[in-house]
């Protein structure tokens, strides 16, 4: 039998570090830990195959996915007020 490998990586291009960048501002770096902290708790709870299924491409694509749903909602509610 021939073995699979799964080549699924939930953490990919996530700064997982708990050292803050160079270039990075403390509210950034205190965005980032907070962040950092809630997706290792969806991770832990929920366990690898099924944080799979939730996020089939990584987590940094559902993050930024959800960024502009949040940026195009916000630019409609400002549109509206107008």
């Amino acid at each position: 039998m021939t073995k699979t490998v799964d080549n699924y990586s939930a953490f990919n291009k996530v700064n997982l570090s708990n050292a803050r960048s160079e270039n990075e501002s403390f509210e950034d770096y205190k965005k980032r830990q907070k962040q950092n902290s809630e997706i290792l708790k969806v991770y832990k709870t929920a366990g690898r195959d099924n944080f799979k299924q939730m996020f089939p491409n990584g987590i940094i694509e559902a993050i930024k996915n959800a960024d502009e749903k949040a940026e195009k909602a916000n630019a409609e509610t400002l549109g509206e007020a107008k």
